[in-house]
C-alpha cells in the first residue's frame, strides 16, 4: 500500500452541513404508503422515460428512490410491476430488470443463508486481505482523496442513501484498492442505508468483490477517476458533496492532483495509488485461484 496522508479534516462536519444546506441536494421522500405511491407516481410521470439514460448519473434525480419503501414494506414490487404492465421501451425493461435482481438476491439468500456474510464462491477462499484501520476510516468518512468515492461516502453519512453507481465504485475501492474483505463494507452500508437490505446489499457487495453470483469478471477493478469522468462528466455530484473541490470546473474535479490549486481548500491527498493497487489486486486474485 502506498504511503498515506490520513489527517482528519477538522472542517469535515461543517462541509457536509454546507452541502446539505444547498438548495439542489436531493431529499429523500417522506415515509408511509401514501408517500411511497405519490413518489412512484412522480417517477413514472416525470423520470421513467429517461431512466435507461440517466440511471447511472448520480448528479441527476433519475432513479425512483423506491428502494427504502420496498425494504420496509410500504409498497410491494408487484404493485410497481402491475403499474408497468403493458408498457414497453428500454427504460421500463431496465427498471423491471432491477426489481428482478432484488428478487433474485432474496432467493439466493433464502436457499444459501450462509452467503449473507460468507463468500458464495469458494474459488477465492484463499484470497489475501488487509485490515488497514486508518485507510478504512478514511473510506468511511469520505477522505480517500478520490473525489467520486468521497462524494458517495459523504452522501451516505449525510442522508442515509447513496446512488447505486456510486455504491459500486465505493465498494470496489474498499475491496480492490484497499484489499479489505467485503463484509467490512457491507456492514458499514447496512448500518447506515435507509434501504439497507441484507440480501441485496451483501450480494451486491459480493458481485463487486468477485465472490458471489458474479456474471462480470471477478477481477474487474473500477477505476474511480474514469468512473467519475464517465458518470459525473460535469463534476456536479462531486462538487455537491465535496465542496473543497468546488473551485475546480467540469471534470477537472475528478483529478485535483493535476491542478496547481487542487488542494487549496483542504481536500485530502490520495491515500493509495490506484494503478499500483489495481496490479496488487490482480496479483492476489491470480494467486488465490492457483
Amino acid at each position: 500500500m502506498a504511503p498515506t496522508d490520513l489527517g482528519r479534516d477538522a472542517d469535515a462536519d461543517r462541509l457536509v452541513e454546507e452541502a446539505l444546506a444547498a438548495d439542489d441536494v436531493p431529499q429523500l421522500p417522506p415515509a408511509g404508503e401514501r408517500a411511497a405511491l405519490a413518489r412512484w407516481g412522480e417517477f413514472v410521470a416525470d423520470d421513467l422515460a429517461g431512466y435507461e439514460r440517466g440511471r447511472d448519473r448520480p448528479a441527476e434525480e433519475s432513479t425512483s428512490f423506491m428502494s427504502a419503501y420496498i425494504k420496509v414494506g410500504a409498497v410491494h414490487p408487484r404493485t410497481l410491476l402491475a403499474d408497468l404492465a403493458g408498457q414497453g421501451g428500454a427504460s421500463v425493461e431496465r427498471f423491471v430488470g432491477e426489481l428482478a435482481w432484488r428478487e433474485f438476491y432474496a432467493d439466493v439468500l433464502h436457499h444459501r443463508p450462509r452467503t449473507g456474510w460468507a463468500d458464495l464462491r469458494q474459488e477465492l477462499a484463499g484470497l489475501r486481505y488487509d485490515d488497514p484501520e486508518d485507510a478504512i476510516e478514511a473510506w468511511q468518512q469520505g477522505r480517500t482523496g478520490y473525489p467520486i468515492v468521497d462524494a458517495g461516502m459523504r452522501q451516505l453519512l449525510a442522508t442515509g442513501w447513496m446512488h447505486n453507481r456510486v455504491r459500486m465504485i465505493t465498494a470496489s475501492f474498499l475491496t480492490k484498492d484497499l484489499h479489505v474483505w467485503w463484509p467490512v463494507g457491507a456492514r458499514w452500508f447496512l448500518d447506515r442505508l435507509l434501504d439497507g437490505d441484507l440480501a441485496s446489499n451483501n450480494h451486491n457487495w459480493q458481485w463487486v468483490a468477485g465472490t458471489g453470483t458474479d456474471a462480470a469478471p471477478y477481477f474487474r477493478v473500477f477505476n474511480p477517476v474514469l468512473q467519475g469522468e464517465k458518470f459525473d462528466p460535469r463534476g456536479e455530484y462531486v462538487r455537491r458533496w465535496v465542496p473543497e473541490l468546488a473551485h475546480l470546473p467540469g471534470k477537472a474535479v475528478h483529478q485535483p492532483w493535476d491542478h496547481e490549486d487542487g488542494y487549496a481548500h483542504g481536500y485530502p491527498r490520495r491515500i493509495v495509488d490506484h494503478a499500483e493497487e489495481r496490479k496488487e489486486a490482480l496479483a492476489r486474485y491470480k494467486a488465490a485461484r492457483g
